[in-house]
């Protein structure tokens, strides 16, 4: 490169070596993606860790572009790929995503050793043979904005540690064998729009009262054996857009609760709920699905707005609800005194 500046040579150099870094990872994350191949048994699934290829190049992998380390591990979709959770991949330091999806064969604890993942944002271990507890080291991970543990058999209760994380704002524990109360404090230091679905357990106990100063967009508690009151979860002004506390043992008046203005999918059905529905549901224009059966509900059914979308179906089974599309409400004779 004749009569090239310093400066330009220096230039080219770095970025000759980002360029290298790139193609080839850290011999220490090359050294844990190795222990984790050999760890399952070196499945076909990663038929591409081969030793003549830069293990940045391999599938599964996603390294940082300037520093070459590794920083996402997503395993997706292997119904043959058997064993635990491999001890290793605590020893790739650098990981901010890692991701073990539809893994049927894959069984044992969350290992402990997870916790030196300090740099990890989003923990994706869904629709495997996971079991034991949900971890309370999770806790430890101060940088984790999502956590889905879905569709595995975890049992026990969900960690109050999970309340210290600043940064959560999406827990999806759906489908598991988790029992006890939801902790008071789950997600109540998380940013705007935070996602919670806890479906398909068995807690126990109340919604908790703090709930009502989240800023939730979603929420699914459904199918749990939670009891007493789900207010704290309502007001007009509340950015939730789908709720659901069905099936469960929820007993609280319904008559002066206000709806989230942005509510786009409700559904309060098999409970113990009382009193009227709010005549303020016929305002949500956006409402589309809405199902309040077999609750102990009375009174007439709100007529206008949206109320025109939602068929029988979604009241059945109540005490004295009545009105379209039920059958119509009585007339009170005249002289008739209450």
């Amino acid at each position: 490169m004749a009569g090239a500046s310093p400066l330009h040579l220096l230039l080219s150099f770095l970025l000759l070596v980002l360029m290298a870094a790139a193609d080839q990872c850290h011999d220490d994350d090359h050294a844990a993606l190795v222990a984790i191949d050999t760890a399952l048994g070196s499945p076909y699934h990663f038929a591409s860790w081969t030793p003549d290829s830069a293990c940045c190049d391999w599938y599964d992998v996603d390294c940082d572009a300037d520093t070459g380390r590794v920083v996402g591990l997503r395993v997706y979709q292997d119904t043959n790929m058997s064993g635990i959770i491999p001890d290793a991949i605590a020893n790739l330091t650098f990981l901010e995503t890692l991701t073990l999806h539809h893994l049927p064969a894959i069984s044992g604890a969350i290992p402990d050793s997870l916790v030196a993942l300090s740099n990890l944002s989003e923990l994706t271990i869904s629709y495997t043979g996971v079991s034991g507890p949900v971890p309370s080291f999770l806790g430890a991970l101060t940088a984790l904005t999502l956590l889905d543990l879905s569709y595995n058999s975890l049992a026990g209760v969900i960690p109050p540690s999970l309340a210290d994380l600043i940064n959560l704002s999406s827990i999806n524990l759906r489908r598991n064998r988790l029992s006890g109360a939801i902790p008071s404090l789950l997600l109540s230091k998380s940013p705007d729009g935070a996602y919670l679905q806890l479906s398909h357990n068995n807690l126990s106990g109340i919604i908790p009262t703090e709930f009502a100063t989240v800023n939730f967009s979603y929420v699914d508690l459904s199918r749990n054996t939670l009891s007493g009151d789900a207010t704290c979860l309502f007001g007009a002004q509340k950015a939730i857009q789908h709720l659901d506390v069905s099936r469960n043992a929820l007993n609280f008046d319904l008559s002066d609760v206000e709806f989230p203005e942005q509510l786009t999918y409700a559904d309060l059905s098999h409970n113990a709920i009382r009193g009227a529905i709010p005549a303020q549901v016929a305002t949500l224009d956006g409402l589309q699905q809405f199902n309040v059966s077999f609750n102990r509900l009375c009174g007439a059914v709100p007529t206008g707005g949206n109320m025109s979308r939602f068929g029988r179906y979604s009241y059945l089974h109540n005490k004295c609800l009545c009105g379209t599309p039920l059958t119509a409400c009585r007339q009170r004779p005249v002289g008739y005194l209450h």
